[in-house]
């Protein structure tokens, strides 16, 4: 028999767990977990400037490696910090397990120094939470939490951790629990095999399909299995924002992605389609737009492994409850043998598609001229090439994060990273940093605008400590672009405080923290700009790129309309 203490208990569960690293930052409440972390050198601690930069950093090694990040934070402010990073992670369904210190049991509910009630702050945007009651059960509890957060539909798990609990005068047995049972939480392992028969026999029927896939399909690791099911049937595959990567992109069947700032081709199709395969996605707002005028001829074949999300905001008329892999798995199985039963109708449907992909060809943006500001499409190209496609991208959120996501083209899951659900400005810098810590191998880009950047850069403190390499990509406007994008088009260009005035300058800032930063304010500047930044894989270096103000992005889908309702340009709207 092992007697431990509560908070060696839970240095010594991360370890059996298979946890490398936390991200967090001390104070009272936590002390006892930080000393028993100390005592050990199994999992690594990385001390961020900011609780919320804990978070998310745990977010971005979840979404890269498809495992739980893990947080530890002390009590009162320092959890309170780390509430956007929780509510990030619980709108795009990431798993991530956050520890939370808390005064000591006697003192709940008197108002006591640095005490706020955690579980009842994040009860909205959590998937569960627990507070510990006695140390002995801190085992049970927190392989609890890593179990719920990562299966079923994933997401964040608040420990609640009063200081009592964690106490090295007092000992209990420690056993690691192999195993978990929750009676009331039975998520399930495969869907309904005669909605899935009925779906099949819809799409061998269908005459305009498309597949609109999300982010379920990522984080169920579904992607084999899917691309081996377009392939098999030759449909057309759109993706959402959060679902890019879950299919080869610079594949010919791939329309890219839908929704307000979506392909033309993707939302066309999509409005005319007569057939919607819908795997792991919960039809968005930014998706649908006007529910009441979404897809009007479609029937709906809706796969999510949540039930709450099926028929919640647009009507399934074959629900399947299940994880993607396995239905889709089975969807193959079923298809052996099988042909289409209109099958001059698909070759119809892709030169309809095909025409639409030649309406906007060469005319998604005018490139500048030797002398010009850059455009920011051309600045997210030029990466592409250098890193070959190959790199993870994180993004903050804005205009950037928009053109990230349809000029860098990613044929791989898990390599887009960005906050789709909650929009979390500041949350590319510190995600970038989670993942080239653990991935250190491999490039890591962080696309940025000089109104998130500021939001976060103290982690370059972190990135300094802990020699973390990530290239950061400043596309500078001067102004929070997508703000003033609307502004323009919705407030007659009235642009209330949508300029960011007084920016620091971002070469000394950067230098004076010891690495190296590089200004671009014209076109021919670009390339070898580029060249120096990619030229070693452990470099922080920080590219600030001088972009014009005055871009949209586009498409843009017009507010209350159809799929198919677009503005194309400043002058150009379907």
């Amino acid at each position: 028999m092992e007697l431990l203490s509560g908070a060696d208990m839970i240095a010594r569960f991360l370890q059996d767990e298979g946890v490398e690293r936390i991200y967090g930052y001390p104070g009272g409440a936590a002390l006892h977990i930080y000393d028993a972390l100390f005592r050990q050198d199994k999992v690594k601690h990385i001390l961020v400037r900011h609780e919320q930069a804990a978070t998310h950093a745990a977010d971005g090694y979840a979404r890269a490696s498809g495992k739980p990040g893990t947080v530890l934070v002390t009590s009162g402010p320092g959890a309170t910090n780390a509430v956007t990073g929780i509510a990030t992670a619980y709108m795009d369904s990431i798993p991530m397990v956050v520890l939370c210190g808390q005064v000591a049991s006697h003192l709940i509910g008197e108002d006591a120094f640095q005490e706020t009630d955690i579980v009842g702050v994040t009860r909205p945007i959590v998937k569960h939470s627990f507070a510990i009651k006695h140390p002995s059960e801190i085992p049970e509890v927190l392989k609890k939490a890593y179990y719920l957060a990562a299966t079923g539909r994933p997401g964040p798990v608040v420990v609640d951790i009063p200081k009592d609990m964690t106490a090295p005068t007092e000992r209990y047995e420690y056993v690691y629990p192999k195993k978990v049972k929750i009676r009331s939480y039975n998520p399930v392992t495969r869907g309904h095999s005669g909605q899935i028969k009925k779906a099949v026999d819809m799409m061998l029927k269908a005459r305009r399909p498309v597949f609109y896939t999300g982010g379920g399909i990522v984080t169920s690791g579904a992607s084999e299995n899917l691309t081996a099911l377009v392939k098999r049937l030759g449909f057309p595959i759109t993706t959402t924002l959060m679902g890019i990567g879950s299919y080869p992109q610079t594949d010919a069947q791939s329309l890219g992605w839908l929704g307000m700032h979506g392909s033309y081709e993707s939302n066309m199709a999509m409005h005319h389609a007569d057939l919607i395969i819908a795997i792991g996605a919960r039809f968005d707002d930014r998706v649908t737009n006007n529910t009441s005028k979404f897809c009007p001829t479609a029937k709906i074949v809706h796969v999510d492994i949540d039930p709450s999300s099926i028929s919640k905001t647009v009507r399934a008329d074959v629900p399947i409850v299940g994880p993607a892999d396995s239905v889709i798995n089975e969807m193959i199985s079923l298809l052996q043998g099988r042909e289409m039963a209109n099958a001059e109708a698909l070759p119809e449907w892709w030169t309809t598609i095909d025409g639409w992909r030649a309406e906007r060809e060469g005319k998604l943006y005018e490139a500048s001229q030797p002398g010009e500001r850059l455009k920011p499409q051309e600045v997210i190209e030029a990466v592409y090439h250098i890193t070959r496609g190959e790199a993870f991208v994180t993004t903050d959120v804005g205009q950037h994060q928009m053109f990230a996501a349809q000029y860098y083209k990613f044929d791989k899951p898990n390599r887009w990273i960005t906050s789709g659900g909650l929009g979390t400005m500041g949350f590319g810098f510190p995600a970038a940093m989670g993942i080239k810590q653990n991935f250190p191998d491999d490039v890591v880009v962080c696309f940025t605008g000089e109104g998130s950047f500021q939001m976060m850069m103290q982690e370059l403190s972190t990135c300094k400590q802990f020699g973390t390499g990530v290239k950061i990509i400043n596309l500078n406007n001067g102004t929070l672009g997508m703000v003033r994008q609307w502004q323009d088009l919705n407030y007659k260009s009235r642009h209330a405080h949508s300029y960011v005035e007084s920016l620091p300058d971002f070469q000394k800032l950067i230098e004076a923290y010891g690495f190296t930063a590089l200004k671009v304010e014209h076109h021919d500047e670009l390339d070898a700009a580029l060249e120096r930044t990619f030229a070693d894989n452990d470099e922080l270096v920080f590219l600030d790129i001088d972009v014009d103000p005055r871009e949209h992005v586009y498409p843009m889908q017009v507010p209350l309309g159809a799929m198919r309702d677009m503005l194309l340009s400043k002058t150009e709207r379907t």
